[in-house]
């Protein structure tokens, strides 16, 4: 059997989702008929990014079996922005220089 598996998490919990692979398919076909954007409507297909294995892919890319199918959420805040915050609250208080 030819699958696979598209990923997806919120802040509470990561959905997997197997979905047999038909020749031709694209990372689009495949999320459409994983039925997670009916499940999780906030997913917009234009905004949200995707990828396979952590590599940033387009929509109409052709997906191989065995491939991990990810949907990426928005960031709530920019990691530098986040470190950065950090590091003056740490040079306030003293702990670092």
């Amino acid at each position: 059997m030819s699958t696979v598996e598209v990923i997806y998490a919120t802040l509470l919990q990561q959905n997997s989702v197997r979905v047999e692979l038909n020749a031709g398919d694209t990372i689009k076909d495949v999320i459409l008929d994983s039925g997670l954007l009916v499940k999780y409507p906030e997913i917009d297909l234009t905004i949200n990014k995707v990828g396979i294995y952590n590599q940033l892919k387009k929509l109409d890319d052709e997906v191989k079996v065995n491939d991990r199918i990810e949907i990426y959420r928005e960031l709530i805040a920019n990691p530098k922005d986040v470190r950065r915050k950090r590091a003056q609250k740490q040079k306030e208080q003293g702990i670092i220089n």
